[in-house]
């Protein structure tokens, strides 16, 4: 029985690598009979947690009415969650790292969403894999916090124009991602 997963993109280059191998791992996923809903935080609008303490209370997992209000559901439903970006000075970019804030919620006593998946797709320009391990080291705690399983990783170096990832056995690792989910 396929799965519920979320992928959650952090680029705001839609002709990237790190979409293009978000693209390969959600053409695989769903050639598996998983069913995917993705959210390119990009081009939503989700600020930052405000640290308010209000989640839920009013029906909604934030009371700052973003979209993260209608991200938060499908996450609640997901079997797996999927975090893909590039490296953006050492660290996550901006606008997925809002997304990921607002998971706050959910490693609390508002809604425990213990037993999901958790994977990175994650690339950078430069070509030492070291330099993804800010990114890498967030999403792994972020999963142990929230007390998901990490299904696994791929990280690309030495990708920074677009169709680099062309050069690289990336979309094939991320295809193959779907595989263990």
């Amino acid at each position: 029985m396929g799965k519920k997963i979320a992928v959650i993109t952090g680029s705001p280059r839609k002709n990237g690598n790190s979409f293009a191998m978000t693209d390969a791992f959600i053409k695989e996923a769903e050639a598996r009979g998983h069913s995917v809903i993705r959210f390119d935080a990009n081009s939503l609008n989700v600020g930052g947690c405000r640290a308010c303490e209000n989640c839920f209370k009013s029906g909604k997992a934030c009371a700052f009415d973003d979209d993260f209000n209608s991200i938060a559901p499908i996450v609640l439903e997901a079997d797996t969650v999927v975090y893909t970006m590039p490296v953006y000075w050492y660290s996550i970019p901006a606008k997925i790292k809002a997304v990921i804030d607002k998971m706050f919620p959910f490693g609390m006593e508002h809604e425990n969403i213990a037993g999901k998946g958790c994977a990175l797709i994650c690339c950078c320009a430069e070509h030492d894999i070291s330099v993804m391990d800010g990114v890498r080291f967030s999403i792994e705690r972020t999963a142990t916090l929230l007390q998901w399983h990490m299904v696994g990783e791929v990280l690309i170096p030495g990708v920074q124009n677009p169709g680099d990832i062309e050069k690289t056995d990336g979309c094939k690792q991320a295809a193959s991602l779907a595989e263990r989910i």
